[in-house]
């Protein structure tokens, strides 16, 4: 028999409704921060559920950063202000649950690295500068320590751009992204016979860059941290990815 296919249907938990309807009165301004929430038994009521549903309600919106929530407080939950904590919990949540490959999150983080290049070539500091060249001596040092001196290095002078670049969510986004990414290659790094030469190509790259950024040309900044990040990690990326990787080099 011909026609639509559907797909089964996923019971929804009153709790998960409950959230569902305090995230949506937050997320309009209707609940806003320094606001409490009804006590749980007026939130009983309201809803029409058992304490327990409540307290499941309260703690998912506790775990996502949205309320701090003390059982039995009679005052009710309070709604908290948005935090970079908070956004840097639920980026990380949405990166592992959705299961993105491995590609789409090195193009990510070659997008947001150029864009932060841009930004701190234009608006670096001398003291930022002092920083991003610190972080590079260290790179070199590093490499003759092992690999995770100098990804501990590496990691200090992208945090410096990310930082020159002025803009907290560019900081944010950089910082998960590069955590999800490391944690998916750094023991295929760690292990690569040709590591010593590896760490070598990502100082010669990361000095190209920073004397980028010190002259203060944002265009090219951003070009060669797109090819570091890609001759870095390419090899890494599945052969049906890397295209999408080389549309994004100039």
């Amino acid at each position: 028999m011909s026609g639509p296919r559907f797909e089964p249907v996923r019971t929804v938990r009153a709790y998960e409704r409950i959230v569902e309807q305090i995230e949506g009165a937050v997320e309009s301004g209707t609940l806003t921060p320094g606001q409490r929430l009804p006590s749980e038994r007026d939130l009983m009521a309201q809803f029409s559920v058992s304490r327990s549903t409540v307290r499941e309600a309260l703690r998912v919106l506790q775990a996502r950063g949205l309320v701090r929530s003390r059982p039995g407080d009679p005052n009710g939950a309070e709604v908290l202000p948005f935090t970079p904590a908070a956004l840097h919990k639920s980026m990380t949540t949405l990166a592992r649950v959705d299961q993105l490959s491995l590609g789409e999150l090195v193009g990510f983080r070659m997008t947001l690295d150029a864009a932060a290049n841009l930004l701190a070539a234009r608006l670096r500091t001398e003291a930022q500068l002092t920083e991003m060249d610190a972080a590079v001596t260290a790179m070199r040092e590093a490499a003759e320590k092992g690999y995770d001196a100098f990804s501990a290095a590496d990691v200090a002078f992208h945090d410096a751009v990310a930082r020159a670049s002025g803009n907290k969510l560019i900081q944010i986004c950089t910082e998960v992204v590069r955590s999800i990414v490391l944690g998916l290659v750094s023991d295929k790094i760690a292990g690569a016979a040709d590591r010593e030469a590896l760490m070598r190509q990502s100082i010669r790259h990361h000095e190209e860059v920073l004397a980028a950024v010190r002259a203060g040309d944002g265009p090219l900044a951003a070009r060669l941290s797109r090819r570091t990040m890609y001759d870095y990690y390419v090899g890494y990326v599945p052969a049906a990815e890397r295209a999408a990787l080389r549309a994004l080099l100039d």
